[in-house]
C-alpha cells in the first residue's frame, strides 16, 4: 500500500512539475483557440505573437504571465504582461556552529559538536524575460530576452 501510495505522489509531482508547452495549452483550451484567425492559430502553434493577437492568443503561444499591469494611453486601456525568468547565481558560503548540550549518561553538560566549512551556494535571481503591451485588448508591441 505505501509503495503505491509513493508512486501516485511521485507521479504527481512529476506531472506538476511538467512544462507548459503551446500545444498542452490548446488541448486545455480548445475553444480560445477556435476563436482566433488562422493566422494567429499557425503563430500560436510555433510559440510566436503578433501585432494585432487577442490575449488568448498570446495566453495560449507564451502561457500564463506574470506579472499584469494595467493603464491607459491615448484614452484607450492599456494593459502590459510580464514573462519572469530565474538565472542561478553561485557563491561560496561559510558555516560553522559549536554546542554544548546535556549528556546525562555522561553526567554533565559536555561538548556535543563543531563544524566549519565551506561550501557552495544557489540563490535564484528573478528577471524580466519578455513583455507584451495590449492596446484595446489586442497586441501594440512586445519584447523578448535574447
Amino acid at each position: 500500500m505505501k509503495a503505491i501510495l509513493s508512486a501516485m505522489l511521485a507521479g504527481l509531482l512529476l506531472v506538476s512539475c511538467a512544462p507548459s508547452t503551446p500545444q498542452a495549452r490548446i488541448e486545455k483550451n480548445p475553444e480560445k483557440y477556435a476563436a482566433l484567425s488562422q493566422k494567429h492559430k499557425d503563430l500560436v502553434q510555433q510559440g510566436h505573437i503578433a501585432r494585432g493577437m487577442p490575449p488568448d492568443g498570446v495566453y495560449l503561444a507564451w502561457g500564463r504571465p506574470s506579472r499584469v499591469y494595467q493603464g491607459s494611453k491615448k484614452g484607450q486601456n492599456t494593459e502590459r504582461w510580464d514573462y519572469s525568468g530565474s538565472r542561478p547565481v553561485y557563491t561560496t558560503g561559510f558555516y560553522g556552529s559549536y554546542a554544548y548540550g546535556p549528556y546525562y549518561p555522561y553526567g554533565h553538560y559536555r561538548y556535543s559538536g563543531l563544524g566549519f566549512g565551506v561550501g557552495p551556494e544557489v540563490t535564484y535571481i528573478p528577471y524580466r524575460a519578455a513583455s507584451v503591451w495590449f492596446v484595446s485588448d489586442r497586441v501594440d508591441s512586445w519584447e523578448r530576452m535574447r
